[in-house]
């Protein structure tokens, strides 16, 4: 059977967030940095074997969290990322070969999603998995949608049958890097990894995911997974004394 593999870029440094002294995976959420709350969603899932951390070559904040022996049991892997995102997953990936069969799965996931819930990692394994061309998680556009023209609206967008794309997103490895290779060979920019599999032909599943699963970009969203995080350890906690 195939094994599930973690990969989390995070060679960024978030300047749309402004403010603070660090990157916004780094920086605190009820005590603890950002990127720690996404590593435990992804590493809590029993099928999940370990993970790969893409950071920078500079980055000076990781080796003094100590995550890796908060999650003595499983493997936590660093290694540099690159200018972009593919940059960061692609090197995620080389690394795994090495551990890893080119037919298990990478869960790619955001540093900067802390909220990831074990029903929606869940679902996405269970009606992910088996897809040659993967799968992500996601949501459907409910809010009307404008295209602006400088800062007047030019028109509305027809929101039927379109997606907000979330993570993880996942696919076989050797499927994944594949099209990250053609795609960085072909000079093509892509912006997740959904994307490169759909360029190098394929149609990835799309999975139901949860309004709670944001993403931090700015300091609001940071105080509001802090209420979803909140939210999400009482429900827990209501549910062991049920």
């Amino acid at each position: 059977m195939a094994r599930y593999w973690a990969v989390i870029p995070a060679a960024g440094v978030g300047r749309r967030m402004g403010g603070g002294a660090c990157p916004k995976q780094y920086r605190l959420l009820l005590g603890r940095p950002v990127i720690g709350w996404a590593l435990e969603r992804l590493l809590g899932h029993p099928e999940v074997a370990g993970a790969v951390v893409a950071l920078a070559a500079d980055d000076g904040y990781w080796e003094g969290l100590g995550l890796e022996a908060q999650i003595p049991d499983k493997p936590v892997h660093r290694v540099d990322g690159g200018a972009e995102r593919r940059d960061s997953v692609r090197a995620a990936l080389t690394s795994l070969a090495g551990i890893a069969d080119p037919e298990d799965r990478v869960l790619v996931h955001d540093a900067v999603r802390p909220c990831l819930s074990a029903a929606e990692l869940d679902r996405l394994i269970e009606q992910g998995g088996p897809c040659a061309d993967g799968a992500l998680l996601a949501t459907p556009v409910r809010d009307t949608l404008k295209r602006a023209a400088g800062e007047q609206v030019d028109t509305t967008v027809a929101r039927d049958g379109l997606w907000q794309a979330q993570t993880p997103q996942l696919f076989p490895l050797r499927r994944l890097a594949a099209a990250l290779d053609a795609a960085l060979d072909a000079g093509v920019a892509v912006t997740d990894e959904a994307q490169a599999v759909e360029w190098h032909g394929g149609h990835p599943r799309l999975v139901a995911g949860e309004a709670g699963n944001l993403k931090i970009t700015h300091q609001a969203d940071l105080d509001l997974a802090g209420a979803v995080l909140a939210a999400q350890r009482a429900a827990a906690e209501k549910e062991q004394t049920a």
